[in-house]
């Protein structure tokens, strides 16, 4: 959610600025807002509900020469989504200017205090707090301030800070919630997100928690809240900027499901020897406490549960071992028996999602190993981690993930086969098996692109003023239903629902008509008779039939009233060729309805909040 861009150095930074905000626009977002330190040594700020052209439109023929200023785009927490709850915000002076993403928890007892010693606050934010609170602590240095601020602040934060005393000055510093610093000549900049910055430098530091980075466009020095100067090193990120562009497609969305035969064959790179051997280097040193392992605990949010869902299959097939998915937002508030022979999987896309982050940090405390599967090189979790196996998918940039979740299902299936390796459960037969079938993956993902492309805007066109969906699979379908039924509402706004294809008769039937669609994930499989006998019970409720099914499968015409063809593959790996034209579905379904594909009202990108 929200993001942060800040820029020090000898060019003008709004147009800077402005750019990187729109990079970040996928992030979700309901207000944006600028400031500059102008030549003269004034402050300008300008901030505005809404999307970024609402501040744009207010910037033209306004925008000051600047060499330094920082940027934002917010998702309301504390306060509504207006022009004064946008930030940046600042102190009673004027000379200080605060962006910041993330919960001050205690800013009630900040504020209060604050008060009383005569501030004035105009919002309802957290945020403002910051801003006055550097105000006390300023003495001549904005870092020792901050770091002074710091001390007193409990919650998460990401924030850069700017004083108008100090033109060429910015600070940043990070708490749970991502900070980058990017590097250049004679430059540097601040950001929530590489994809901000990634047009103007390849060189990132990735801030660590409780990093306070001091920049000036010749450097940055890092220190902790306590002062201590702290050591990063410069990563140097091979993306290319226009990796987040959308590449002559409509939308991001429609351009990522397009990409994911080469985000499967990126994912697979490094993972298969020549003869088609499971690789995972990265459980090197690993290897006695996975044979330790007495069960395994899957945490993850949204799409990535319903990948982990995939894993947790995939696990228990080949290792014998209990492995159980729990919703991260959940998982403290209950905790299972976590100790030392507990293996604790966490699986984030962004690396970022607080409610994934919390329950990580929990089993570390227990004693648990644990193993990140996750997108973004640099992030939280993988500070949390034991192992770090990284999804190599790109940048995804819609809201709605595509690519990063067949990736999620193929990393998790990966690991699971080297998890069986390592623990002496899986025959040399059934590992190059899994191994011949995730290296005809990308071939085999372009063909079901390629099948589903042409009759999906019909069909959704068709469909797309249905009262409500319920999509249904069993065994490896049933992780597909969910995930398919989740995008279809998130991109299109159209109620759906995933059920396990047994549980019908137990509720859900009650809602199947002519005017509830059934779509059925009936790819081949151990339970294909029976998903079978589900279908037919919504046909026998005058439900119209949508079926994803195996090429080959001439019987399915029997029963479905349209079908979508995928190419076969290994049962463990088959959730990610049948989400494809479901994925399609929904994107369709959502363009008949004229709706935001990739930047869905209400939704972020990335979950930095509880």
């Amino acid at each position: 959610m929200c993001g942060i861009v800040g820029y020090t150095g000898p060019r003008e930074a709004g147009p800077i600025l402005i750019e990187g905000l729109g990079r970040l626009e996928y992030r979700g977002y309901d207000s944006a807002g600028i400031a500059l330190v102008d030549h003269a040594g004034g402050m300008f700020v300008e901030k505005r509900a809404g999307k970024l052209t609402n501040l744009q439109t207010a910037l033209v023929d306004r925008m000051p020469q600047a060499a330094i200023g920082l940027a934002h785009t917010r998702w309301a927490t504390h306060g509504r989504p207006n022009d004064l709850h946008a930030h940046p915000h600042q102190d009673c002076t004027g000379d200080i200017t605060v962006i910041h993403n993330g919960i001050i928890e205690n800013f009630r007892e900040l504020r209060d205090g604050l008060e009383e010693r005569g501030h004035r606050l105009t919002s309802e934010t957290d945020t403002e707090a910051l801003a006055h609170l550097v105000e006390e602590a300023y003495q001549g240095d904005l870092a020792a301030a901050v770091r002074t601020t710091l001390q007193r602040v409990e919650g998460a934060y990401a924030i850069a800070v700017m004083h108008r005393h100090e033109p060429d000055r910015l600070v940043g510093a990070r708490l749970n919630v991502p900070l980058v610093v990017g590097l250049a000549d004679d430059e540097a900049f601040l950001a929530s997100d590489v994809a901000a910055i990634l047009a103007h430098t390849d060189r990132i530091v990735f801030l660590e928690e409780g990093d306070v980075a001091d920049l000036r466009p010749w450097g940055v020095t890092i220190t902790g809240v306590d002062g201590a100067p702290r050591d990063r090193e410069t990563t140097v990120i091979d993306w290319s900027p226009e990796a987040a562009e959308k590449g002559g497609y409509e939308t991001f969305m429609l351009k990522e499901i397009h990409e994911q035969p080469e985000a499967l064959a990126q994912s697979i790179a490094g993972r298969l020897d020549r003869d088609d051997r499971i690789l995972a280097n990265e459980l090197n040193g690993l290897e006695e406490r996975l044979r330790a392992v007495t069960r395994v605990e899957l945490v993850g949010c949204g799409t990535a549960s319903y990948a982990a869902m995939a894993g947790a299959a995939a696990l228990q097939a080949w290792t014998g071992l209990p492995a159980r998915v729990t919703v991260g937002s959940e998982f403290r508030y209950s905790p299972p028996p976590l100790d030392e022979r507990t293996l604790v999987i966490a699986v984030t896309q962004s690396g970022e999602t607080a409610d994934t982050i919390a329950p990580t940090r929990l089993a570390r405390s227990s004693g648990c190993p644990i193993i990140a599967v996750t997108n973004t090189l640099g992030s939280a979790i993988t500070r949390e981690a034991d192992a770090v196996l990284f999804l190599q998918a790109g940048p995804e940039i819609a809201v709605a993930a595509s690519k990063t979740f067949v990736t999620q299902v193929t990393t998790l299936v990966v690991l699971a086969a080297a998890i069986a390796k390592i623990r002496g459960s899986m025959s040399e037969d059934a590992e190059r098996e899994i191994g011949a079938a995730l290296r005809a993956l990308p071939a085999a993902a372009a063909r079901a692109i390629e099948a589903s492309e042409p009759g999906s805007a019909d069909l959704a066109r068709r469909y797309v003023n249905s009262r409500g969906f319920m999509f249904v699979g069993r065994g490896h379908g049933y992780p597909v239903a969910l995930e398919g039924a989740l995008k279809l509402k998130e991109v299109s706004y159209v109620h759906a629902e995933g059920y396990a294809a047994g549980e019908l008769k137990h509720g859900p039937i009650s809602l199947l008509d002519a005017e509830c669609p059934l779509v059925a994930v009936a790819t081949h499989s151990a339970v294909y008779d029976k998903l079978i006998s589900n279908v037919m019970e919504g046909r026998a409720r005058d439900a119209r039939i949508i079926a994803v099914a195996t090429e080959g499968d001439t019987a399915i015409e029997r029963y479905a009233d349209d079908v979508c063809f995928v190419p076969a593959t290994h049962e463990l790996l088959s959730g990610v060729l049948a989400i494809i034209p479901l994925q399609l579905f929904a994107y369709h379904a959502a363009v008949a309805r004229g709706t935001d594909v990739d930047q869905p009202r209400n939704l972020a990108k990335s979950v930095t909040v509880e």
